[in-house]
């Protein structure tokens, strides 16, 4: 039954351009790893492992901890924290890796989460009135949902999700909603943790808008996985050689409309269109430029 369980996992982690799926299983894992060494670890094992996770809202700890910057938003303690937080990712999820492509979706999810850790951070250290307070510690993978959820209904916000006892409504409203009660949160005890929401919603905006210019905030992201997976990833070593009369041949066959690419302009456009008729409307032509821009 376990390897049954364990090659499932596997298969679901190797297949490629799955940047969603192993954004969830990461999630999964971390809760069922925290959950776990609190239940057999003892007090002690399981708190080692949850504080070295989890974000401290001190500078001083997390000098000591910088890890926790990322690992916190891929951490919950409790079921219904994680079973909404990975409903929600994998509705808006689907949208942007169907429409962006696998590496927007990451960038997305890991700057949302970057946002968030960052708002708390100045929140508890750099503003007078919260800085008392600070001595606690943040988890969850809200913002960069909340990043994943915004930054969809910028990019299609005509867009609709049929919901249970309603019907079909507009994605755009369902992110409004969720803006609309982490402003309201605003005022409560769970003051810190909206802060953080919407600067993760703030972040999924910025990066539409950002795209949409020609601009891709997530850059250096792609840069530094290049740059660590060159570590783990052996490059083959390849000889390439070529007659210079074949090289000429090559370079005049016409591009087929499958490898066709597009412009920024021509991007705009067919986002627009998508915005105005729906993605059923664009040509197959429209569709692939699209795809291709989202795996650029």
């Amino acid at each position: 039954m376990f390897k049954s369980i364990a090659d499932d996992f596997r298969y679901a982690w190797n297949r490629p351009n799955n940047g969603l799926q192993r954004i969830i299983i990461i999630n999964v894992f971390v809760f069922v790893l925290i959950n776990l060494t609190q239940l057999f670890g003892g007090e002690s094992v399981g708190n080692f492992v949850l504080y070295n996770i989890i974000l401290p809202t001190k500078f001083e700890q997390v000098i000591l901890k910088p890890w926790t910057i990322v690992t916190s938003f891929y951490a919950h303690e409790g079921f219904g924290h994680i079973f909404w937080n990975m409903i929600f990712l994998y509705w808006f999820g689907k949208l942007i890796f169907e429409y962006l492509g696998n590496t927007k979706l990451i960038n997305i999810y890991v700057l949302g989460g970057l946002a968030g850790s960052a708002s708390v951070l100045i929140l508890f250290n750099l503003i007078p009135r919260f800085a008392e307070l600070s001595g606690g510690y943040a988890l969850g993978a809200s913002a960069a949902v909340f990043a994943v959820s915004t930054a969809a209904a910028a990019l299609l916000p005509d867009y609709s999700f049929h919901l249970f006892f309603i019907g079909p409504v507009k994605i755009k409203y369902i992110v409004a909603v969720q803006v609309f009660l982490a402003l309201i949160g605003l005022k409560g005890h769970t003051f810190a943790a909206e802060v953080a929401h919407l600067a993760g919603a703030f972040l999924g905006y910025i990066y539409i808008v950002q795209m949409q210019k020609g601009r891709d905030l997530g850059g250096w992201l792609n840069s530094l996985g290049t740059f660590l997976k060159s570590f783990f990833v052996k490059q083959p070593n390849i000889k390439v050689s070529y007659k210079r009369q074949n090289a000429k041949k090559a370079s005049k066959k016409p591009v087929s409309k499958g490898q066709s690419s597009a412009t920024q302009d021509e991007i705009d456009a067919i986002l627009d269109k998508i915005n105005a008729s729906g993605y059923e409307s664009l040509t197959k032509e429209e569709k692939q430029k699209l795809f291709n821009a989202g795996e650029n």
